[in-house]
């Protein structure tokens, strides 16, 4: 006998409907897999074999032929466990599962029949919504997440038996449903402030700066002066995650499997990957190719501390989510797409031992080895990053001083100002922030007047910026002019922009 019985896949953070046909037929004993599957999913076969027997249900001694249509799509991991026991049960009649073609079915089978959670539940979900099914059969530690997905009936399941028992109407269960707004109530929050960090006031409005356009920037200071701090505070003041941002973050996570129990995503991440990482753990790769620390760090902040240890090559690798938003990982059989609209924050120290610089303490560096540690970070690199910001070391009376700094309530406020600005300019294009300006929209919204031109033109001379510098610059006066509720780009914006390039600066050491 035949049956059919649906499921569902991922490909990158893409889910996608795969149809499930067992046949039973009379034979030597013997069970084959095809459609593509990997080493786990040929697996399935013996974990399914002990579920069913452990579940006191028949394991059929015929020849037994599991298809996953389409066959010409990898499938990957344990999550057809449950379809194929499903399907197992119903070809050899043992039990009548009239549901079985209105529901999808995923999760993994442990051999006494109990039902563990999957990656990327979340995806999967969204993809039974799209094809109109009625619901979703999943382990019950994955039901909070897909219970995020509004119209379709999530029904949890503990074990073999009861997905059967639900399918034959036996079992009345209950759908999960999740309420959203209580969700990011009780997710949202961020532990960190910016009035822990005592003085550094300057970097406070600089990190204004790029959070109200998205700009990447890169801290430069001695050991201990709080460039770490300031890092971590820095998604307590971007623009509150919208609804459709939090799905696509984590679907990311869904499919990573980090979500931890957490229904839905509700603040920006923050990663901060060690400068041992390599490229595929940065970039994402694998010979099943998994999210790298840029796309999970999509919509949030990816902090790199001691940029200058990082490998090169591995440094390298990032230039293209940062130009374009998204990271393209090709193998043979397929490539895979991750989102990564990330805001790049890096740290290095001004010289290998740190003290470059500071004026208490006595720097041992060589000017040779200054140039080396330097030359770590390629040009290309750096010009990829609109602001470069000098990070002092912090004075004893700065730190003795019992007032509090700058908030992040009130630095979240005036980036929401300018974020408005922005909505506004941009409404209705795919463009959300001045640092996805492109060419035309630099020449369009960040005109300049003579005194502008002049000013800019001896700073591009003196300093020798790039055709990229040159625009950073102009994408930064635009957001120091939003901030302050200007249409125009005045002088004293531009100023600010140029300051913000201090690599860009002839260094004498």
């Amino acid at each position: 006998m035949l049956s059919k019985i649906l499921s569902a896949g991922t490909s990158g953070i893409e889910a996608f409907l795969v149809e499930c046909e067992v046949d039973v037929a009379p034979g030597l004993p013997s069970t084959v897999v095809v459609g593509l599957p990997d080493a786990a999913v040929k697996e399935s076969r013996e974990r399914t074999k002990a579920a069913l027997t452990n579940s006191r249900y028949l394991y059929p001694p015929r020849r037994i032929t599991v298809n996953l249509a389409p066959a010409d799509t990898k499938k990957e991991g344990p999550v057809f466990d449950l379809p194929i026991a499903l399907g197992l049960v119903a070809a050899t009649a043992q039990a009548e599962m009239r549901g079985l073609g209105n529901y999808a079915a995923v999760g993994e089978l442990a051999l006494d029949g109990t039902v563990r959670p999957v990656a990327g539940v979340l995806p999967m979900a969204l993809a039974v919504k799209e094809a109109e099914l009625r619901g979703l059969i999943i382990p019950w530690e994955n039901a909070p997440e897909a219970a995020v997905v509004r119209g379709i009936e999530v029904i949890p399941v503990k074990s073999l038996s009861q997905a059967i028992g639900f399918l034959t109407g036996d079992l009345p269960i209950t759908p999960v449903e999740a309420d959203l707004e209580s969700i990011f109530h009780r997710e949202g929050g961020y532990e960190f402030d910016f009035s822990d960090v005592k003085g550094q006031e300057h970097a406070k409005r600089a990190l204004t700066v790029a959070a109200a356009g998205a700009h990447n920037a890169l801290m430069i200071g001695p050991p201990g002066a709080g460039k770490t701090m300031l890092a971590k505070r820095l998604p307590s003041i971007l623009p509150d995650l919208t609804l459709e941002e939090a799905l696509e973050t984590t679907k990311i996570y869904s499919v990573a499997g980090l979500l931890d129990g957490k229904p839905l995503l509700a603040v920006r991440p923050f990663r901060a990957p060690h400068h041992t990482i390599s490229d595929a753990g940065l970039i994402g790769g694998g010979s099943n190719p998994q999210p790298g620390e840029v796309s999970l760090s999509h919509n949030g902040v990816l902090f790199l501390d001691e940029l200058p240890e990082f490998q090169r090559h591995t440094l390298e690798v990032l230039r293209q989510p940062l130009e374009e938003g998204r990271v393209s990982i090709a193998r043979a059989q397929r490539t895979v797409d991750y989102p990564a609209r990330l805001t790049l924050v890096a740290a290095m120290n001004p010289c290998p031992c740190g003290y470059y610089t500071d004026p208490s303490r006595e720097c041992r560096c060589s000017s040779s080895q200054i140039t080396r540690y330097r030359s770590r970070i390629s040009g290309p690199l750096l010009d990829r990053i609109d602001i470069h910001l000098d990070v002092p070391a912090i004075n004893y009376r700065e730190l003795s001083d019992k007032r509090s700094g700058t908030s992040s309530e009130e630095m979240a406020r005036q980036v929401k100002v300018a974020r408005e600005v922005q909505a506004e300019r941009f409404s209705g294009r795919r463009v959300h922030c001045n640092a996805r300006m492109n060419t035309r929209d630099i020449k369009r919204f960040c005109s300049l007047d003579d005194e502008c031109h002049s000013l800019l033109r001896r700073a591009v001379d003196e300093l020798s910026y790039s055709a990229r510098a040159y625009h950073k610059v102009l994408k930064v006066s635009r957001t120091i002019a939003d901030l302050d509720v200007r249409d125009q780009i005045r002088r004293d914006h531009l100023l600010e922009a140029i300051q913000y390039r201090t690599l860009d600066r002839e260094f004498a050491v």
